[in-house]
């Protein structure tokens, strides 16, 4: 459990800048109570001494047996350089929404069109062979829907898991993670086990040409729009990080040097402090949450930050200063004390509250069966919410800058999508902030909102690999038709 803090530069009054920002009318037991969420400069200087260390195992191929960040090589050498153009279908799994689509590029420009299909809770957690039979019937939904299903198209899958390539069209699951849990899935090739289940229907004709993750397929996206776009981001559901790494550092790669030198590397940064390394800035909060968890110990990090859990933390701090009557004159509801009941879209509704007015905390309190809360309650509340964010904004802001600084590039654009980033008001802006104060000197940056998910990621991904191989044979890059499809990928990101 986290110390309390006793530096100046813990910033006491949390979120709002100090003791002169914290809105009036917070209790000072709320805020001192809060305190153990707020990061100081020595954590924030050991958590990067830690990632970095621990970025440097997962790369090396003597200590990435044993390392916590897996930095797995996702064998995407080359950036996207506008010139691509072809139809994919693609795929994407990552949380409880899963999504098909149909993607067109075309003279630099883009058109999608997808349908969302819902995953069973039972399927979630049941025989992963039912899990790929029902990816598959939402393949032959959407293709015979589309008029595509006599059509051979290439298909990328964008998988959003813990993921080992052995090559483009080919990755081992190491772990589910975000709700899931299927039985026989773990150790196997998920692209397999994906075409046994085409096989198994025989009724659309798909070539499934890469896997990648989400993260992968949010840079892809980001640098087809700016070359410059060289980290990506997913703050969601989940939380992860890839960055573009040189060849002669990814010990683990050992494929042909297409001609940039580089290669994307899926950090698989969620699993941070599994081994022990967050537990500096880890509370009781983390601790429960963890332990009630599908997987608990593992995916410490992400259970700091991604936004399957940061309404519940919220939730255990609120429960916490109401029993100790504190908040809504102590008395409880039995919504407060259920797990999972505080939406982390709740922790956003609430901070978009402007000063003074408390419409959204009044009508998320009524919803939690809190309707004797009063004004100081609201404030309370938001100001849990703020220091709940703003620990998660400042964690993923120092990973950011570790990767900067190890890249060591002028200038990097960090390609973004998740629902958290998207919807949250200030999580955008502290990021910036505490940024631009941990970088080196020299290095300008940009966050890049990824307007379109990796769908469109996921088809640059295929196209830059055809345009390559075009290339590498000395023949012009043709976009793959309909008749003749080419060695391409196409997938997304949720």
């Amino acid at each position: 459990m986290a110390s309390k803090c006793k530096s100046k530069s813990c910033n006491p009054g949390g979120p709002g800048g100090g003791k002169a920002g914290v809105a009036d009318g917070v209790s000072p037991v709320v805020v001192a109570g809060c305190q153990e969420l707020v990061l100081n400069d020595g954590h924030i200087k050991q958590y990067m001494d830690a990632f970095l260390e621990n970025v440097k195992r997962g790369l090396g191929k003597a200590t990435n047996p044993s390392a916590i960040v897996k930095c797995f090589p996702t064998f995407v050498q080359d950036l996207p350089n506008g010139t691509e153009t072809g139809k994919f279908l693609a795929l994407d799994l990552g949380g409880s929404n899963f999504r098909v689509l149909l993607v067109e590029l075309a003279g630099g420009e883009s058109h999608m069109d997808s349908k969302i299909y819902v995953i069973p809770p039972s399927i979630m957690t049941g025989p992963g062979e039912d899990l790929f039979d029902f990816i598959a019937e939402c393949l032959s939904d959407f293709a015979v829907t589309k008029g595509v299903n006599d059509q051979l198209l290439p298909l990328g899958f964008t998988f959003s898991f813990p993921l080992q390539q052995v090559g483009l069209t080919k990755g081992i699951l190491e772990r589910w993670t975000k709700g899931f849990n299927c039985a026989g899935v773990i150790g196997k090739d998920v692209v397999k086990l994906l075409e046994d289940a085409l096989a198994r229907r025989g009724d659309v004709k798909i070539d499934v040409c890469a896997v990648l993750n989400d993260t992968t397929g949010t840079l892809m996206s980001c640098a087809w729009k700016n070359r410059d776009c060289k980290i990506g981001l997913i703050l969601g559901t989940g939380t992860n990080g890839c960055y573009l790494e040189s060849q002669a550092n990814a010990e683990l790669f050992d494929e042909p040097d297409q001609g940039s030198g580089k290669v994307i590397i899926n950090l698989e940064s969620g699993a941070f402090g599994d081994d022990g390394a967050l537990d500096f800035c880890r509370v009781e909060y983390d601790e429960i949450i963890d332990k009630r968890s599908i997987n608990p110990g593992r995916q410490k990090h992400e259970k700091m930050i991604s936004g399957m859990y940061l309404g519940d933390i919220v939730r255990l701090a609120a429960l916490r200063f109401t029993k100790e009557g504190v908040m809504f004159g102590g008395k409880s509801s039995p919504l407060l004390e259920t797990e999972d009941k505080f939406e982390t879209r709740y922790v956003s509704e609430i901070e978009s509250d402007l000063p003074g007015v408390y419409t959204n905390a009044k009508r998320i309190c009524d919803e939690l069966g809190l309707s004797h809360a009063i004004e100081q309650d609201y404030q309370n509340l938001k100001y849990i919410c703020e220091c709940v964010s703003k620990r998660a904004a400042d964690l993923c802001s120092a990973m950011l800058a570790v990767l900067m600084n190890k890249m060591g590039e002028k200038k990097v654009v960090v390609g973004i999508d998740g629902t958290l980033y998207r919807n949250h008001p200030n999580i955008s802006n502290w990021m910036k902030q505490k940024i631009a104060q941990l970088v080196n000197p020299g290095i300008s940056f940009e966050l890049m909102l990824s307007e379109d998910g990796s769908g469109r990621g996921a088809a640059l991904v295929a196209a830059v690999a055809h345009r390559v191989k075009m290339e590498n044979q000395g023949v012009a890059a043709a976009a793959p038709t309909e008749e003749a499809p080419a060695e391409v990928d196409a997938a997304e990101e949720g």
